[in-house]
Parts: C-alpha cells; structure tokens; sequence
C-alpha cells in the first residue's frame, strides 16, 4: 500500500471537514455550497453563486455526518490519488484533479441544459473519476479489489466498466439521483489533459 501523500490527505481532511462542519453547525446552509444553476433562485432553497463553481466539489450529499457519498468518494481518493501525485508531484496532481473536477461540472451543465433539468450538483466524483482514468492509464494491468460487487479487476477493466455503466444509466435510465454525465465529465477531461501533457508536457 503507498503511504498517504500529502495533497491526498490535504483534500481529505477539507472535504470531511467541510462536511461536519456544516452538518453539524450550518445544516440550513450546506445546500449554498452545491451548484445551483443561474436564474433558478430559491427553488433548491438558495441560487447561483460564483464561487459555488468550486465549493460544490467538496459538499457531499446528506445531511448525516456519515454520508456514504462523501465515503466513497474519500476511499476513491485514497486509493487512486497517491500514485498519480507521487508520479506527478503535488502541483500537478491538484491541477489535474480540479481540472477533471471542473470539466464533471461543464459537461453535467451541458447535458442538464439540453434536457431542461436544473438539479444541483455537487460533491468529488467528477474529480474521482478523473482520478480512476489516470491510474488506469498509468498503471492498467494493476488488480483492483471491489467491495461492491465483490470482484477483481484490472485497472483497465474497472474504467472501462464505471464508463459504460455511466453512459448506460446517463442515456437510458429514467433518473438516479446521480450526475452521471459529472462523472463521465471528469474521465474525458482527465484523459484530455493526460494527452496534452504527452504531446507538449506540462510546465507544473
């Protein structure tokens, strides 16, 4: 197992603590951090704010301070981030991941867009996945251990897996409650910045 690096933990410790924090002590105001859509104000019980931009990748959904979106989300930054940011560097790494992060959130805004659905958004996933395509593009033949359902898969395999279930649920399912083109989102702009880096490199 690699030891915890330290913008992995950093995003952690901000992510679990920006959730207690309002969980516990500003529960009316945890929903301000999501993403709300821009001339949709007050019907999600605030608005559009810029710096919700990126606030709502560290709000997780639920109102517990346990919240098994935040969960899964953090034990997919525990195991994905400390490879790419020891391959990377901390510089890089971070703007990979807000890069991916960022790209969830365009791509989720598009495609709410174009079939008139303002639903909030927010939490980590985006960035998450991005994450998932850039070890599995690294390191692909690496076997990964799945709680849910219990199997093995390559790296490769996985990614590939997540992607298709995603598109599949994101195209044909009649709503999940999950931003499935937000993740679909941070994969392709994850790949797009791992491909520009290998045909120009990166000054970070």
């Amino acid at each position: 197992m690699m030891r915890l690096t330290d913008v992995v933990k950093n995003l952690i410790i901000l992510n679990v603590a920006i959730h207690l924090i309002f969980v516990l002590f500003f529960p009316e105001l945890k929903n301000w951090l999501a993403f709300h859509y821009p001339g949709i104000e007050g019907r999600y019980g605030s608005g559009f704010e810029p710096f919700q931009i990126i606030t709502h990748m560290f709000a997780h959904d639920g109102y517990s301070p346990i919240s098994t979106h935040l969960l899964f989300n953090m034990v997919g930054l525990y195991f994905f981030g400390p490879p790419l940011e020891a391959l990377w560097g901390p510089k890089k790494f971070l703007f990979y991941y807000f890069f991916a992060g960022f790209g969830s959130l365009i791509l989720n805004v598009f495609i709410n867009f174009i079939q008139n659905d303002p639903s909030i958004m927010w939490g980590a996933s985006g960035a998450i996945m991005g994450l998932i395509i850039g070890f599995a593009y690294y390191f692909p033949r690496q076997k990964v251990s799945l709680l849910f359902p219990p199997i093995t898969l390559t790296a490769k395999q996985m990614a590939i897996g997540l992607i298709a279930i995603d598109l599949g649920l994101g195209l044909f399912s009649n709503g999940t409650g999950i931003a499935h083109f937000a993740h679909l989102g941070g994969a392709l702009f994850g790949f797009i910045l791992i491909q520009y880096w290998n045909k120009f490199g990166s000054r970070l």
